[in-house]
C-alpha cells in the first residue's frame, strides 16, 4: 500500500479507517450479547458473571473516553488511534483464549481501555481533517452512520460465529480488522495535535472509575452476596465517598474532566440525565434479548441473533433522520416521543412468554429501536446547544460518556432484578418505566433555563 497523495483521496482513505475502527467498537458492544448464552453453558457461570463480561468493558469506556480525547489532542491523534487499535486487538486475542471467567473480565477490561482511547482519536482525527463546519459535520454523519452498522451486524454475525465455532470467535474476528487497521493506519494517516490542549485530570479520572466501579460492583454482586453482606455494604459505602470526593475535586480544578459549571444550565442536565435513561434501559434490556429466546423461547443462538434484528434495524434506518426532525420540531419533543415509544415498546415486550409467536415479538423489538434511535442523537444535540461553540466536542464527549454510565447500571440494576426471582420479563418492565420517567422529564424540562 503507498500513501494516499491528494488531499481528497487522503480524506476518503481517513474517513474509512475511522469508520472501520468505530465499526469493530460498536460491533464489539451488540455481538457479545448474542455469544451470552454460550459463554453461560461453557463457562458455567451465572447471571452476574455475565453481567460482569459486559460491564467490565462499558465500564471503562465510560470512565476513560474523556480522558481519551484529551490524550489524542495532547500526544498525537494517529498515536492514540493506533495505540486504542492495537490495545483493542490484542485484548480480543486474550479474551478468545481466556481459559476462565477471570481472564475473560480482565480482557474485557483492557479492551474497554482500547475502546476509550480509539473512538475519541478517530472522531478527533476526522475534527482536525475537516476544518469546515458544514464539511466536517457531513463527515461525522457518515461516520457515525457507517460505523453505526456494527450495532445492526452485531447480532446476526454472533450468531453465525457462535453457533458454527462457540463463543471465542467473537473476539478472534476483530483480529484480522484490527491488524488490517493498523497496517494500512500506520502508512495513510498523518499526525495532528492540539498543543493548547488541557492537562490530563488524572485524580478526577481515577475517582470515577473507583467510585462507579464500587457501584457497579455492589449492584452486581448483591443479588449472590446478600445486599446486607458487609462486603456489599462496603462497596456502596465507598462508592459514595469516592463519588462525593470526585465532585469536590472536580469543582477545584481548572481543567476538570467533567466541568459541573456546565450543569448549572438546564437543557444541559436534562439532556444527560435522559442519556443515562437510556444507556441504562438500552443495553440493560438488550443484556436479556438473546437469553430470552434461548432460554425462554428455546430458540438456537443462531435464530436468537436473527430474532433480535429488528431493534438493531430500528436503530440504524431511523438514526440518521433523528437530527433532522429534530431541527425541524425541536428537542423536547422529538426527544419525549422517542423515549414514550422505546418505553412502551419495553413494556409490551415484558409481557411476552414462551408461547409468543415471532409475528407478535419483532414489531415490540422495532419499536424500542425506532424509539431510541429517535432520542439519543438529538440528546447529544440538545447537550451541544446548550454548551459555548468552542465547548461543542466536551459536550458531544459528556454525552456519550453519560449513556455509558446509564449503561453500566442498566446492566447491573437489571440483573439484580431478574436475579430476585421474577423472570426476564421483569428486566423489559423496568425498563420500560424507567423509560417513560424519563420522557416524563424530557416533556417538562428539555429546554433551555430562562
Amino acid at each position: 500500500m503507498t500513501k494516499i497523495g491528494t488531499r481528497a483521496g487522503s480524506r476518503a482513505a481517513l474517513l474509512t479507517l475511522t469508520c472501520l475502527g468505530q465499526f469493530m467498537v460498536l460491533l464489539d458492544s451488540t455481538i457479545v450479547g448474542a455469544a451470552l448464552p454460550d459463554m453461560q453453558e461453557r463457562l458455567h457461570v451465572g447471571i452476574s458473571g455475565l453481567q460482569w463480561i459486559v460491564d467490565a468493558y462499558v465500564l471503562l469506556v465510560a470512565m476513560l473516553l474523556l480522558s481519551g480525547g484529551v490524550f489524542a489532542d495532547r500526544f498525537g491523534r494517529k498515536r492514540v488511534f493506533l495505540a486504542g487499535v492495537a490495545v483493542f486487538t490484542a485484548a480480543s486475542v486474550v479474551c478468545a483464549v481466556a481459559p476462565s471467567i477471570g481472564w475473560l473480565i480482565a480482557g474485557r477490561v483492557v479492551q474497554g481501555i482500547g475502546a476509550a482511547a480509539l473512538s475519541p482519536a478517530a472522531l478527533a482525527l476526522l475534527s482536525a481533517a475537516y476544518p469546515v463546519p458544514a464539511e466536517r459535520v457531513r463527515a461525522i454523519g457518515l461516520w457515525a452512520g457507517l460505523s453505526g452498522i456494527g450495532l445492526a451486524a452485531g447480532p446476526l454475525a454472533g450468531g453465525v460465529l457462535v453457533e458454527a465455532f462457540a463463543w471465542p470467535s467473537i473476539f478472534l474476528v476483530n483480529l484480522p480488522v484490527g491488524v488490517a487497521l493498523l497496517v494500512a493506519g500506520l502508512r495513510v494517516l498523518g499526525e495532528s495535535r492540539n498543543p493548547d490542549a488541557p492537562a490530563i485530570d488524572v485524580p478526577g479520572t481515577v475517582l470515577s472509575v473507583v467510585g462507579v466501579g464500587a457501584l457497579t460492583y455492589g449492584l452486581i454482586e448483591g443479588g449472590s452476596r446478600g445486599w446486607t453482606s458487609p462486603v456489599i455494604l462496603g462497596s456502596f459505602a465507598v462508592a459514595a465517598v469516592v463519588l462525593a470526593g470526585f465532585v469536590a475535586v472536580e469543582a477545584r480544578r481548572a481543567a476538570p474532566v467533567l466541568p459541573l459549571r456546565l450543569f448549572r444550565e438546564r437543557l444541559f442536565t436534562v439532556s444527560n440525565t435522559a442519556m443515562v435513561v437510556v444507556g441504562f434501559a438500552l443495553m440493560g434490556s438488550s443484556f436479556f434479548f438473546s437469553q430470552f429466546f434461548v432460554q425462554v423461547q428455546g430458540s438456537s443462538i443462531l435464530v436468537a441473533g436473527l430474532r433480535t434484528l429488528p431493534a438493531s434495524l430500528g436503530m440504524v434506518v431511523v438514526s440518521p433522520f433523528a437530527g433532522r426532525l429534530a431541527a425541524r420540531h425541536g428537542f423536547r419533543i422529538v426527544v419525549t416521543s422517542g423515549l414514550v415509544l422505546a418505553g412502551v415498546g419495553l413494556l409490551v415486550l415484558g409481557f411476552v412468554d414462551a408461547d409468543t409467536g415471532y409475528g407478535n415479538v419483532w414489531w415490540r423489538l422495532a419499536v424500542v429501536g425506532v424509539g431510541f434511535a429517535l432520542a439519543m442523537s438529538p440528546l447529544t444535540g440538545a447537550a451541544i446547544q446548550a454548551v459555548s461553540p468552542r465547548e461543542g466536542g466536551l459536550a458531544s464527549g459528556i454525552s456519550s460518556t453519560t449513556r455509558q454510565i446509564g449503561a453500566v447500571l442498566g446492566v447491573a440494576v437489571l440483573g439484580a432484578v431478574v436475579q430476585t426471582g421474577v423472570g426476564l420479563g421483569s428486566a423489559f418492565v423496568v425498563a420500560g418505566a424507567v423509560t417513560l420517567a424519563g420522557a416524563a422529564l424530557t416533556g417538562l424540562w428539555l429546554t433551555k433555563s430562562l
